[in-house]
Order: structure tokens, then C-alpha cells, then sequence
């Protein structure tokens, strides 16, 4: 599924990844889908706290429920985390263009310095 990169979309999985919670939970289901209750069984905090963080990847998109019976089993989406990834590409590579353009700027003007200080130094 191919989704575009979006400021809204961007700020909720970027929001989703600040909880180091939520990050623990997308590991566990990065091993393959897993019921709320076992995901919760991990953490030191409630079912219903377990839940909301839940709740806050799903609308991130980074998680999809599926509801079995009364079980209501996780599994991980990759998608929001592949858009996060090339907005990050895009901006490294931004960066490292302006970086570079600066350090041809910074050398020329250190050439035009040497060139002018050997023309001094030359005339004395």
C-alpha cells in the first residue's frame, strides 16, 4: 500500500514513536500478531493504559485489530514506517546538499584568501 507523505500523517507516527511503550509494542509485534492481553502481559501498567497506547498506534496507522470472537488480535503495519523513513531519506540527503554547498563556498573563499595573501606577501 502506498500512501503519500503527509504533515498529518507524518506527526502521528512520529508522535505514535515518542513513547518508548509504543515502540516496545511494535517490537513485539514486528515478531508477528499477538492478542491485546499478551501484549499488555508485558508491561507494568494496566490493560486499559496498554489499550490507549494501542489506540494511539492505530490511529497512526502503524497497528490493525482484528476482532476474533472476544479476542482482539494486533498485528503491525510497516507502511507509516516506510513513509517516516523517506521523509528522513529526503531530508538527509536536503541537508547533506546544502552542507555540501557550503563547504564549496567555504573553499572558495579560503582559495581567494591564500591567493590574496600570497599576492601581498609577493609584493613586499
Amino acid at each position: 500500500m502506498n500512501r503519500q507523505i503527509t504533515t498529518s500523517n507524518l506527526d502521528a507516527t512520529l508522535l505514535a514513536l515518542s513513547d518508548p511503550i509504543r515502540r516496545k509494542i511494535l517490537e513485539r509485534l514486528s515478531a508477528g500478531e499477538a492478542r491485546v492481553t499478551d501484549i499488555a502481559s508485558a508491561f507494568p501498567i494496566s490493560l486499559n493504559s496498554v489499550s490507549k497506547h494501542i489506540r494511539m498506534l492505530e490511529r497512526a496507522q502503524l497497528v490493525e485489530r482484528r476482532v476474533i470472537g472476544r479476542e482482539h488480535v494486533m498485528r503491525l503495519c510497516v507502511e507509516p514506517l516506510d513513509a517516516a523513513q523517506e521523509w528522513i531519506a529526503q531530508q538527509r540527503n536536503f541537508w547533506a546538499q546544502q552542507l555540501q554547498a557550503i563547504d564549496k563556498l567555504l573553499a572558495a573563499e579560503d582559495a581567494a584568501a591564500s591567493t590574496t595573501t600570497t599576492k601581498k606577501e609577493t609584493k613586499k
